[in-house]
Order: C-alpha cells, then structure tokens, then sequence
C-alpha cells in the first residue's frame, strides 16, 4: 500500500506536465497572422457582402452558412454551402463569393498559407 501511494505521489506531477504540453503545442501555432480583406479583417468582408449580396434573392428566413478557402496567393476558392435556406440565397452567397476581390492571404511563420472560413449569414425580421 505504500508504495502505491509513494507511485502516485511521484507519477502526479508527470501527469500533470503531459497535459501542460499539450497545452504548449497550440501555443506554438499562435504565430499565424489572419487574413485580411481590403486592409481589415471580417467586418470589412461583411460590408463587401453588405454591398454586393442582392437580398430580395432571400426567400426564407433563418442562417446560410458558406465556407471556402483563401489561398495562398489571396484567392477565394472551393466555395461550398455547408447550410443552406433555398437555392435563391444560396446561389447569390456564390455568385458574390466568386466575384471577391483577393484577399491578403493568412501566414504562418512568415509564409503564406492557405485557410479555410466558414461564414454564416442570419436572415430575419427586422
């Protein structure tokens, strides 16, 4: 029974030190830069969309969510509707997504890199 109990008292603080290295890899991938569109961040991409999505398209009330991926040379690529209302909405979120301007790509350690955003659109009565 001691030594179990001297086992335990010696192997806790190991324990303990595994999980804070998990811990320490997601530290280690906090050098990525987000990517920027027209200078800012989402909100700038929220007003493009505030311009450019023709909203008498919508015919049905609730979220549309689309997700695609800025590549590394700033491109707006492999544009999906993960949720959709009806094919009217969904089809102007692409059209308008087809036709964004470049992006300033995400980077990682100095280098571009390419990342993947979901961006969801809530439709409802005002």
């Amino acid at each position: 029974m001691k030594l179990i109990k001297f086992l335990l008292i010696l192997l806790l603080p190991i324990a303990g030190f595994s999980q804070m290295g998990g811990e320490g890899e997601v530290y280690l991938k906090g050098d990525r830069i987000e990517a920027k569109f027209n200078g800012g961040g989402i909100d700038k991409f929220q007003e493009y969309l505030n311009e450019n999505f023709d909203y008498s398209k919508v015919t049905k009330l609730g979220k549309l969510e689309a997700t695609f991926t800025v590549d590394e040379q700033g491109n707006v690529t492999k544009i999906r509707i993960t949720q959709i209302l009806d094919i009217e909405s969904a089809t102007e979120m692409i059209r308008v997504l087809k036709k964004c301007p470049k992006w300033e790509p995400a980077r990682r350690g100095g280098k571009p890199i390419s990342i993947e955003i979901k961006y969801p659109m809530v439709f409802q009565k005002k």
